[in-house]
């Protein structure tokens, strides 16, 4: 796949970030029947048996190995940062983090100690992978194909349980007595099966069939595992288990007409075993004994301009990835409805999609009278993408009035995208009801609480002249969210047009250390204690800048060690 550039790797970060592909494109390996596991209750702490301790590989190696993997996800050009599809996913996975927690899969240290951060690809064909460290990659493709949110929730569960079992760390400490170099080329063997047959038999000419049947029958054994500790997961999350089952329906019929956009089906067929052994455990779990309740449970109206309105008592709050260390630090999101989830599937599939004329399909089909919301969102985001952003807007406002109360805020961001997309002669310009739609949108997202209405709404305020309130809002959010390098982008825009150089160099510095992308940090620091004499009479500043840049200095370090 083209998510990660293979030249940017060493030879054991190919075979580390193999691994972690591979248990994940292994989620569709076929389990005997006469070892499909007995039903279990997923509301219970878990207490399934283990494959094995993970001794072998420290949680300090592990971590340090995904970082090195994620520096280089960052840079690649696949990589998206999408805050409304991230506060999607961010909705589905915390409550599942969060049922990890409270089962006990997931325990104190290594909750404290990995990233437990999604990135994710561009790439269309359906595809999510465990990676080391705590790190799970997704790819638009996947969030596309799938209807419901406990379809795609089931995925993340399945691969969070990955990584709460360990299971990276101990493919590789079993496969220690195997070359780097063999295990590499059937990883990437497996991995280019899907879109290219001739290369992946080359790649995996090099490896013994011995080795390669001693590792696909390991990763049974994981899949298993993974199966019955995401089925506790999910269900013990709020979704209905039967996102597992329906999943898996849809994974089976796509593989009868696979045009490659499942990688993974080729070389890891699926088969009905793995879904009866689903749907034997579904009348046990939480959902059944509430009445066969469908999807997660819905959280109180959030407000306009992606915002989620701050005392919604269903509406998780639970630490995000890289916030762990501040005392307020939680982002209340509450828990997708379908109505958010089929409009977050088609941003999903447009964004896709590079070819115009797909996207003029998408526009047409979502035109028709009868056309769901899903194809109304489609058909709006296609026509911003083919230029047409009259008619986007048009689209957007149509659909804006036809949604759920729940999915309007999706709406809305939609419609910051395109009141925000370049028109001739600038915002200032715009008709007096699109600047006025503007502006209660801008103010609505300044006020809001989730990751989506905090950039929409800062970018709204710099189009429309007004930095110092995005200068403030974003300031109070990489407050909680240190690691947020398009909020210290944006920041940096903020501080550029108040004419404060030193500041605005701080922010590009700290966006590039939120990538792991120290060398290029330390450099923006240096920048900035480099400024004239009179672009630095901020005291307090030059002191952070100081001190960041010492410690990035030896995050540096750290990691240049590491490469050796």
């Amino acid at each position: 796949m083209r998510f990660l550039p293979k030249s940017l790797l060493s030879p054991v970060r190919r075979t580390a970030l193999g691994l972690g592909v591979l248990a994940m494109a292994s989620m569709l390996l076929p389990t005997p029947a006469s070892i499909a596991q007995p039903v279990r209750d997923g509301t219970a702490t878990s207490s399934l048996p283990s494959l094995g301790d993970g001794d072998g590989m420290s949680i300090a190696a592990e971590r340090r190995l995904g970082d090195r993997i994620a520096r280089d996800i960052y840079r690649d050009p696949d990589y998206l940062d999408d805050p409304v599809l991230g506060d999607h996913l961010q909705a589905l996975w915390q409550p599942l983090l969060g049922a990890a927690r409270d089962r006990g899969d997931v325990p104190p240290e290594l909750a404290e100690r990995l990233a437990w951060e999604l990135v994710v690809s561009r790439d269309k064909r359906v595809n999510a992978f465990a990676l080391p460290g705590g790190y799970l990659g997704v790819n638009l493709g996947l969030v596309a194909i799938t209807d419901k949110p406990e379809e795609l929730a089931s995925v993340m569960a399945h691969e969070l349980s990955h990584v709460s079992q360990r299971h990276i760390a101990r493919m590789m400490t079993r496969e220690e007595r195997m070359a780097p170099w063999m295990m590499g080329a059937m990883i990437l063997g497996a991995l280019a099966a899907g879109s290219n047959p001739q290369v992946a038999s080359a790649a995996i000419a090099g490896s013994t069939a011995v080795a390669a049947q001693t590792q696909l029958n390991f990763s049974r054994d994981m899949e298993r595992e993974a199966d019955r500790v995401g089925f506790g997961v999910l269900t013990g999350a709020g979704f209905d288990g039967l996102g597992f089952v329906s999943m898996f329906d849809k994974m089976q019929q796509s593989s009868r007409y696979d045009d490659g956009s499942f990688p993974y089906l080729r070389s890891h067929p699926l088969t009905g075993e793995r879904i009866a052994d689903m749907r034997s455990r579904v009348p046990s779990g939480p959902v059944a004994a509430a009445g066969g309740q469908v999807g997660p449970v819905k959280a109180a109206t959030p407000e306009a301009g992606g915002a989620t309105a701050p005392t919604a008592p269903l509406g998780l709050r639970l630490d995000l990835p890289g916030t762990r260390g501040a005392s307020s630090a939680s982002v209340g999101l509450p828990m997708p409805s379908r109505s958010v989830h089929v409009l977050v599937s088609a941003r999903a599939r447009v964004l896709a999609e590079n070819g115009p004329d797909r996207q003029r399909a998408w526009l047409a089909n979502g035109r028709s009278a009868n056309a769901s919301p899903g194809d109304r969102y489609a058909a709006a985001l296609s026509a911003l993408r083919l230029g047409q952003r009259d008619l986007a807007l048009e689209l957007a406002q149509q659909l804006r009035g036809a949604v759920a109360p729940e999915a309007r805020p999706t709406v809305d961001a939609l419609l910051l995208d395109i009141l925000l997309s370049p028109v001739a002669g600038g915002v200032p310009s715009l008709p007096p009801a699109q600047a006025a739609l503007l502006a209660e949108l801008r103010d609505q997202a300044l006020a809001g609480t989730s990751r989506a209405s905090a950039l929409l709404g800062a970018q709204a305020a710099l189009a429309t002249g007004q930095p110092q309130r995005a200068v403030s809002r974003l300031q109070a959010w990489v407050a909680l969210q240190p690691r947020d390098a398009v909020a210290w982008q944006t920041l940096s825009r903020g501080h550029a047009v108040q004419g404060q150089t030193l500041r605005a160099i701080r922010a590009e510095a700290e966006a590039r250390a939120a990538h792991l992308d120290f060398g290029g940090a330390v450099d923006r620091f240096k920048a900035a204690q480099a400024l004239p004499a009179a672009q630095r009479t901020d005291g307090m500043e030059l002191a952070i800048v100081d001190s960041r840049r010492r410690e990035v200095e030896a995050q540096l370090r750290e990691s240049v060690r590491e490469e050796k």
